[in-house]
């Protein structure tokens, strides 16, 4: 699921009652960028350190090939996270109810592959009950 996707789903999560809270690996300022560009109207929060990544075991060292691909397509992951920790987050999504559980997670190495709107949606819906 990207940023803008999520942004069409909010009429609809925000009828169930949830509130989206969406974290990036760029920088604050990135963040507030992205968020203009987009007219995200949800948080997006700024986790340019890996803090939240490393804690809930989603960071990945992206290896010096990889690294050096990205750099030759215009994407600096020291500039646009200010660290030289080379980490990422892996995709990831999760619903949290209001007792602060963990409701349903969807994660997954491969970037490629996110969740569907429509799964999301019905995560949404199931973890009401």
């Amino acid at each position: 699921m990207q940023l803008g996707q999520l942004q069409e789903l909010k009429p609809q999560l925000d009828e169930l009652g949830y509130q989206i809270v969406a974290v990036s690996p760029d920088l604050p300022a990135r963040v507030k960028q992205t968020i203009d560009e987009l007219g995200l109207e949800y948080e997006l929060l700024s986790d340019s350190k890996m803090n939240l990544a490393r804690a809930m075991g989603i960071a990945f060292q992206v290896d010096k090939r990889t690294l050096e691909r990205y750099r030759k397509s215009g994407l600096d992951l020291e500039e646009y996270t200010g660290e030289r920790h080379h980490l990422l987050p892996v995709p990831a999504v999760f619903i949290i109810g209001s007792d602060r559980i963990i409701r349903y997670e969807y994660v997954n190495p491969n970037h490629a592959v996110r969740p569907t709107p429509e799964i999301i949606m019905a995560a949404a819906k199931m973890t009401l009950g």
